[in-house]
């Protein structure tokens, strides 16, 4: 996943001490344009791993949530939190109030979530988005890229596709499936220790790796939450691109685990047609 190890978290960090951003306003704000856009998806990224069925999902995101909220406190205590009313995390919590209404055609648990966007003080390239909706940006990457709000949102679209396919509870059912003995016993006696991966996940999530087949569902998904939100999808493009220049001299984190290829950006160049009508129809209102 996209996670920096500088500011993996100690067993004794604090609880977050101050109230933070969340969308659930903006989800009913905003339903009524994610009701008039059409159903149907326009991309094509197939069913999600039935593997990640093996993982409760309520387990996990609250294990992602306490994490989070673990390493926000960290970064306020290293005076790395930018304050929620910075510019520059006004922006942010912009675009999440676009995309966020998009988001149930992807996952219905979604509804659910409480939202949180946030920015930490870095120069690493690098964002995520946890299970349940733990977003996070770094400095860097809006800073060194000097990314447009269209590329921006890509890539917010990118890390929430991430959380919406769920690829995190795939990825730690595949991690754990063999070294606790998985069976189909275990999954028809209420999961056996499953439960318990899911609760203790602790650092295991800044450290999952997301695969190929992962990478391409969250740069389409993105795209077309993006597009659906009236970002200019062709944004996807020169986004990449341009990681495609930092990445030669670019430190450890969002570029390590997000590989750039002329293929990943032929693959996008491909699909901006398939969503520009919903670019077209969002920017109509």
């Amino acid at each position: 996943m996209c996670f920096l190890c500088d500011l993996k978290t100690r067993d004794c960090a604090p609880p977050r001490t101050e109230p933070v951003w969340s969308a659930r306003r903006a989800f009913v704000l905003a339903a009524g344009a994610a009701a008039a856009a059409p159903a149907l998806a326009q991309v094509d990224v197939g069913q999600g791993s039935a593997l990640r069925n093996l993982v409760p999902a309520e387990e996990l995101e609250n294990a992602a949530t306490q994490q989070y909220g673990q390493m926000m406190a960290e970064a306020k205590a290293k005076g790395a939190l930018v304050a929620g009313g910075d510019p520059q995390v006004l922006r942010l919590r912009n675009m999440a109030q676009r995309l966020i209404p998009h988001s149930p055609q992807w996952n219905k648990r979604a509804t659910r979530w409480q939202w949180e966007v946030n920015l930490i003080r870095s120069e690493q390239i690098n964002a995520f988005c946890m299970p349940g909706g733990k977003i996070a940006f770094y400095t860097g990457i809006l800073d060194k890229l000097k990314l447009s709000d269209d590329e921006a949102a890509m890539i917010m679209g990118h890390e929430m596709a991430h959380a919406l396919r769920e690829h995190a509870r795939s990825r730690v059912a595949k991690t754990n499936a063999t070294g606790i003995g998985l069976s189909i016993a275990a999954q028809l006696l209420g999961l056996g220790q499953l439960g318990d991966v899911a609760a203790n996940l602790g650092t295991q999530l800044l450290s999952l790796k997301y695969s190929r087949d992962d990478e391409t569902e969250a740069d389409l998904v993105g795209l077309e939450l993006a597009a659906r939100s009236a970002y200019q999808p062709r944004a996807a493009v020169t986004l990449w691109q341009k990681m495609a220049a930092a990445g030669g001299g670019a430190a450890p984190g969002f570029l390590s685990t997000h590989p750039t290829g002329p293929e990943r950006i032929r693959q996008l160049e491909a699909n901006v047609p398939k969503v520009q009508g919903l670019y077209e129809r969002a920017r109509k209102g």
